[in-house]
C-alpha cells in the first residue's frame, strides 16, 4: 500500500463488496501491523483507487491505493488497535483529545438520530441534485466525499440515491455496514493531516458535526473522529484549523461543486432563543446547561475552542472560491415542552432521548478532566431529571451552511 505523504499510515478500506468474511479469515491472533505496513494479506488486495483514476486528479503519486474490491472483519486484535476501554465505554484509540465513545452504544444512538436530522433539515441541500445529476455517457463521473462519516448513514443514502456516482467516506475507523452500496468506498484517514490527495476530485464535500475532530496545528496525534450528533461534537481545538479545512475543501471541489457543512454551536437557549448564561462557578439549575458548561470547560482544559461553529458562515462567505452562500439555522427544543406544536413535540422527544444517552456518552470526557465521580453523577442525575420533567424551556440550534464553488 502506498503511504500518502504526511498522512496517518492506516489501511484504506474499499468495501465495494457488501460482504464480511467469517472471522476465520482474520483470526484474533492476526497482527494488524502486517496489513498496515505492507498490505500484503490476501484480504486487502490493492488495485487502482477511484482517486487515482479520476480524470481531474492532481498528482496521482499523492493518491492512496485503495483495495478494490475488499472485505474486512474487525477481530479482537484489530479492535484493540482501534479502541480502548475507559470508564466503561469504548473510546477511539487514535486520539487523546477526543474523549467521547466510539462504541456500539454510540452507533445505536447515531442510527436513531439520523432520521431526526434529515426530517429537520432535509437530507440534501437544494443544489445537490443539480450538482450530482447524471450527464450521460462520456461525461465526468460525479463524486462525493463525506468527511467524518461515522456510521455512514448519510453517505450510504447518497450512494444509493445517485447510483451513477462514486462516493468516498473518510473517518478514523472503518465503516462496519453489511449493506455497503457498490459505488461507495470507506477510507481510514485523518483529515487534520491535509486533503491534498483529494484536490480537484469531488463535486460534493459533506461535513456534518466534525468540529470536535479538527485538531490544532495538525498534531501528529489524530483527532478526526466520528460524525456524532448535535451534542457529540464538543472537542474542537484551534479555530484556524477549521478555517484551513474550509480552504482545503475549496481545493478538493471541482468548479461548480458544493460544500455542505453543519455544526452545533455548543449553546443552550431560553424560550426567547437567547443564550442561557451558565458557568462552572455555580452548581445549580438549569442542570442541562450546567452539565454542558462543565463539558465545555473540560474541552478547554484539553486545549479546545468552541467558537468555530459561530464563524462558519463568515469563513465561507469571505472565501474567494465560494459563491451562492446559504446559511440556515434550525431550532429544536431540547425536551418536549412546546405542547402547542405536536410535530415539534415529537421531534423534541427524540432529541431529549438522544441527550439522555449523550449524558452517558459524556462521562469519559468529564471524568477524564478530573471531576470527581460524585460530581459527575450529581450533574448527570440532575440533568436527566430536568430533561425528563420537561419543565425548563430551552432550545438547541443547528447551523448549516452550503455554497457553490465558482467557475474561474
Amino acid at each position: 500500500m502506498y503511504n500518502k505523504p504526511h498522512h496517518l499510515y492506516l489501511p484504506i478500506l474499499s468495501m465495494t463488496e457488501s460482504i464480511y468474511p467469517p472471522h476465520s479469515l482474520l483470526t484474533d491472533d492476526d497482527d494488524i501491523s502486517d496489513s498496515v505496513s505492507t498490505a500484503s494479506t490476501s484480504i486487502l488486495t490493492s488495485t487502482t483507487s477511484i482517486a487515482a483514476t479520476s480524470i481531474t486528479s492532481n498528482d496521482i503519486s499523492m493518491r492512496s491505493i485503495s483495495p478494490t474490491p475488499s472485505v474486512m472483519s474487525l477481530t479482537n486484535s484489530m479492535r484493540d488497535q482501534i479502541f480502548k476501554r475507559e470508564y466503561g465505554r469504548g473510546l477511539n484509540n487514535f486520539s487523546e483529545v477526543y474523549r467521547l465513545p466510539a462504541d456500539d452504544e454510540e452507533w445505536d444512538r447515531l442510527d436513531k438520530q439520523y432520521p431526526l436530522f434529515t426530517e429537520i433539515m432535509g437530507k440534501y441541500p437544494p443544489p445537490l441534485h443539480q450538482v450530482m445529476r447524471d450527464e450521460g455517457l462520456g461525461s465526468e463521473v460525479k463524486r462525493c466525499l463525506d468527511l467524518g462519516c461515522g456510521n455512514g448513514n448519510w453517505i450510504m443514502d447518497l450512494a444509493r440515491d445517485f447510483p451513477h456516482c462514486e462516493a468516498v467516506a473518510v473517518d478514523l475507523v472503518p465503516m462496519q455496514s453489511l449493506s455497503m452500496p457498490s459505488n461507495l468506498r470507506s477510507e481510514v484517514d485523518d483529515i487534520n493531516l491535509g486533503l491534498e490527495h483529494f484536490y480537484g476530485d469531488f463535486n460534493v464535500v459533506h461535513a456534518w458535526l466534525i468540529a470536535s475532530g479538527v485538531s490544532s496545528l495538525c498534531r501528529n496525534v489524530p483527532s478526526f473522529r466520528h460524525r456524532f450528533l448535535i451534542l457529540g461534537h464538543i472537542l474542537l481545538t484551534q479555530i484556524k484549523d477549521y478555517e484551513r479545512l474550509i480552504d482545503q475543501i475549496s481545493r478538493v471541489l471541482r468548479p461548480g461543486g458544493l460544500i455542505d457543512v453543519m455544526e452545533w454551536d455548543f449553546c443552550t437557549y431560553d424560550a426567547n432563543k437567547q443564550p442561557v448564561e451558565s458557568s462552572i462557578d455555580r452548581f445549580d439549575p438549569p442542570w442541562w446547561s450546567r452539565w454542558l458548561a462543565f463539558a465545555v470547560a473540560a474541552i478547554r482544559n484539553h486545549g479546545g475552542d468552541v467558537d468555530a461553529p459561530l464563524k462558519l458562515e463568515t469563513w465561507i462567505r469571505r472565501h474567494p472560491a465560494f459563491e451562492d452562500v446559504v446559511n440556515a439555522d434550525f431550532w429544536l427544543p431540547s425536551s418536549p415542552w412546546k405542547i402547542d406544536d405536536p410535530a415539534l413535540m415529537q421531534k423534541s422527544t427524540i432529541l431529549r432521548d438522544d441527550i439522555l444517552e449523550f449524558l452517558n456518552s459524556g462521562r469519559p470526557l468529564l471524568l477524564g478532566s478530573g471531576l470527581p465521580t460524585e460530581v459527575v453523577d450529581l450533574l448527570h442525575n440532575n440533568a436527566r431529571q430536568e430533561l425528563l420533567e420537561s419543565k425548563v424551556k430551552q432550545y438547541v440550534k443547528l447551523k448549516r451552511v452550503y455554497a457553490r464553488k465558482k467557475h474561474f
